[in-house]
């Protein structure tokens, strides 16, 4: 599988009946925590594998770490927490490689299986299906009042849970239903990934702002100006393939271009089958798993965003 829809992972098949995907994904620390650090990068790394249907089941990590300055502890702390999560994950870590750099970055090579019949790719939405997300909006505008050292404890918390939670649970409960596209939402933030699908499928996707998901504190944040740089380059980027109803705030504005971390995976499937995949999904614990809106014939527009 080639690269031209920008789909979540790579894909090569051995056999009919098998097949390899292979991501890769590391970053600069979100949180203070070594440890959850390590939580939080692993569980982003693996959401690429989920996003397409797939089951993870290698890794290796990958680490640039500074030469002085930073105790080795630290960095074996973070990568017990990224073991921590390949664990639950039921992935393997069998290596990894660590370079120097001035900067620490984290993260991990994946490779999952999946049988290339059921791959679930970026394209395939078709006019009439409904889009679910299942992970609050938010992580970014967060994570910006963290390092302002603004952000109450609650609501610090409540976005680790949401980073550190793996999509694996969304991903095999979306294989018994006839979904169309999927791919998970990080660094373009909601609008730009919907962007991406809404390309690769040629249609357009309607996103309505009533019924996004959010982190607590965020509409509050968006009005204290926490917006991080990561979403005035997706409103740059993306911003003139969104068409944005009048009714739209600009808080909703900024929260739609708001960069991810591990953030959950946009579905787009028949209605029938969206409204039970979401009864599924509550039935689980996930009290954040909305309908977020639908998808339509291709217009002037990828995006409309009423």
């Amino acid at each position: 599988m080639g690269v031209a829809t920008a789909d979540d992972a790579g894909v090569y098949r051995l056999r009919d009946d098998l097949a390899i995907v292979n991501t890769v994904d590391f970053f600069t620390p979100v949180v203070d925590d070594p440890f959850t650090f390590g939580q939080i990068a692993a569980a982003n790394a693996f959401s690429d594998v989920y996003a397409m249907g797939a089951t993870p089941k290698t890794a290796m990590n990958i680490a640039c770490w500074p030469q002085s300055g930073l105790s080795n502890e630290m960095l074996a702390e973070i990568m017990r927490g990224g073991l921590e999560k390949a664990r639950e994950a039921g992935v393997v870590i069998v290596g990894g490689h660590t370079v120097a750099d001035e900067e620490v970055k984290y993260g991990m090579a994946v490779t999952g299986i999946i049988d290339p019949r059921r791959i679930i790719r970026n394209a395939g939405a078709r006019p009439g299906d409904r889009l679910l997300l299942t992970k609050p909006l938010g992580t970014g505008l967060l994570m910006t009042a963290f390092k302002r050292d603004q952000l109450p404890p609650d609501q610090y918390n409540a976005a680790v849970e949401a980073m550190t939670t793996l999509n694996a649970n969304s991903a095999r409960a979306m294989l018994k239903y006839n979904v169309h596209a999927a791919t998970d939402i990080t660094g373009f933030g909601l609008a730009g990934h919907a962007c991406q699908m809404a390309e690769a499928s040629g249609v357009c996707l309607v996103l309505e702002e009533w019924y996004l998901p959010l982190l607590p504190g965020v509409v509050d944040w968006c009005r204290a100006g926490m917006s991080p740089g990561g979403a005035q380059r997706n409103r740059e980027f993306f911003g003139p393939k969104v068409q944005v109803g009048e009714e739209v705030g600009d808080e909703m504005l900024q929260l739609a271009f708001d960069p991810q971390t591990s953030g959950g995976l946009l579905i787009a499937l028949p209605d029938e089958d969206a409204r039970a995949l979401v009864g599924d999904l509550q039935a689980q614990g996930n009290t954040s798993v909305a309908m977020i809106g639908r998808v339509e014939p291709a217009g002037n527009f990828p995006v409309k965003y009423i």
